[in-house]
């Protein structure tokens, strides 16, 4: 599958802590299931990995390159009696595991002799036998309050084509074996895993402490995942999702993916800068998604210039307006006067936001309605002089007239308006779309109650806006680029779509709000 944000901490802690100790931190793929392999998945892990900030060793490794040294400490295991070739299938050895509480059962096969498990494991590799129709097993305990020690599978005969080894094999290693072997391989010293592998530990240096190695051996230590509110990372979840077409592929917006947050807009540093804040514990915890998106908007508060949009046109014709256009400059980003400053168009036809409009203003609203005075962003006051409805009863053009003796702003005779808005020139703006993003998943721990996160989904997770209007200038933004839309929030140009502007997050601080109410 594709790297989610979970991932992301555990790749930040793993290079964080190599590179704080001077050591280094491999890269490799556990691609020990035919089945699942896909040259699309390494890519994108490989690409993920390098986006967040991080540069993986060359070469990349594989668990695949270790085959056969893992084949032969499988023999060596047999040779000394510690491993058996069982006939049995998969649901009889599971259920002959047994539970807690509950005892194990040991196999019929458990006994083989050394030569009658090496002969049929040599046959397994040989592709005599039909897949899932034997197993090698670690002999261990059957008995151990462990389930993980209770003779687990080592190999399995599966034919499915390898990415990388093609069809050289048809017995292949599981997780549990291959990965402290691949580890003493290359001389880790440290295996970071979540806390889920716990469990799994006893078996990694049960495996170790059984093999001719030399030296020290690694060590497994584990942390807490990352989980965060209104999110899935389950794979099978994300896969799913994916699958029936809930979402638009591993990279959409709304996913928890790292190439889905790359494209909504996310910066990798801010996603470091949140890793770093939450830190590493032993206690598995669930984040407020406000605060990851609270690291979001601080940094692109910082960089992302400014640019005005306005995503639901209402026209505005200027009645008084003598004609052509005048220039209005505009800083880019106030936060960094190396921005600069860029011009833009004012004419007699603009459009604001829908909402900027009231017939009947609400009490406390100080926009623009009939009679009353409102800013234009950089520009002058506008007043409302009248509106047209269309032939649907809503509001189709307002009318106003400017007062040419306040550019920039400011009334040369001291009186004060309440409400700056932002605005577009109709005859230069673009036609963009606009794509606004809520939740993905309606409750907080999705699943938690109903037992199915999918019963949870957000069916207004997006919404997409047409016909948005945008200043000249963001045709020149590049593909992945954040900006400001000013007084909207914060918009990622998607890196296919030429004028599609995913929200990123939006400019109220909601995580600040919620440690107010705490």
């Amino acid at each position: 599958g594709y790297l989610h944000i979970g991932h992301a901490k555990a790749i930040c802690v793993d290079f964080g802590i190599a590179a704080a100790f001077g050591g280094t931190c491999n890269l490799r793929f556990d691609d020990t299931n035919p089945d699942t392999e896909d040259t699309e998945y390494v890519d994108s892990i490989i690409a993920d990995v390098r986006w967040l900030g991080f540069d993986p060793p060359a070469p990349i490794l594989y668990a695949s390159d270790y085959f056969e040294q893992i084949y032969q400490w499988a023999e060596h295991l047999i040779a000394e009696g510690l491993a058996y070739v069982d006939d049995q299938d998969a649901d009889t050895i599971s259920a002959q595991r047994g539970g807690y509480g509950k005892p194990g059962v040991e196999s019929p096969h458990r006994d083989r002799s050394i030569d009658e498990n090496l002969d049929l494991f040599r046959r397994m590799r040989a592709g005599e036998f039909a897949d899932g129709s034997r197993v090698l097993r670690a002999k261990i305990d059957m008995q151990h309050e462990n389930m993980q020690l209770r003779d687990p599978i080592m190999y399995r005969i599966r034919r499915g084509h390898h990415h990388r080894t093609h069809d050289a094999w048809v017995v292949y290693p599981t997780y549990d074996w291959a990965h402290g072997q691949s580890d003493a391989i290359e001389g880790v010293t440290h295996s970071l895993c979540t806390l889920e592998f716990d469990s799994h530990r006893a078996l990694y240096d049960w495996y170790l402490d059984h093999l001719p190695l030399t030296g020290d051996q690694p060590r497994q230590t584990e942390f807490a995942r990352l989980e965060l509110t209104h999110t899935v990372t389950s794979k099978r979840k994300l896969a799913k999702l994916v699958a029936d077409g809930i979402v638009d592929g591993w990279d959409d917006p709304r996913l928890p993916t790292l190439s889905g947050l790359r494209r909504r807009g996310y910066p990798a540093s801010a996603i470091r800068d949140f890793c770093s804040f939450i830190g590493v514990s032993r206690t598995n915890s669930r984040h407020q998604i406000e605060l990851l998106e609270s690291f979001v908007r601080t940094e692109l508060n910082r960089t992302a210039q400014r640019r005005m949009a306005v995503v639901r046109p209402l026209e505005v014709v200027i009645t008084n307006w003598p004609g052509g256009d005048e220039v209005v400059e505009l800083g880019n980003n106030p936060e960094n006067p190396d921005d600069g400053t860029r011009q833009i168009p004012l004419g007699g036809r603009i459009f604001i936001e829908r909402d900027d409009f009231m017939v009947e203003p609400a009490p406390k609203y100080f926009r623009l309605a009939p009679g009353r005075e409102v800013r234009l962003r950089g520009a002058y006051f506008l007043k409302c002089e009248g509106y047209t409805l269309g032939p649907d009863g809503d509001v189709a053009q307002v009318q106003c007239t400017y007062d040419p003796d306040t550019r920039g702003g400011n009334a040369t005779d001291g009186r004060k308006v309440k409400a700056t808005i932002h605005w577009v020139s109709a005859d230069h703006a673009l036609d963009a779309t606009v794509a606004l993003y809520d939740r993905l998943f309606t409750a907080e721990v999705p699943g938690e109650a109903t037992g199915d996160p999918l019963d949870e989904l957000n069916p207004t997770s997006r919404e997409l806006l047409t016909g948005c209007k945008v200043e000249a200038a963001l045709a020149d933004t590049p593909p992945g680029q954040v900006v400001q839309f000013e007084r909207l929030g914060y918009f990622a140009h998607d890196p296919r779509d030429h004028l599609l502007f995913h929200r990123t997050v939006g400019l109220r601080d909601e995580w600040a709000n919620i440690q107010k109410r705490s």
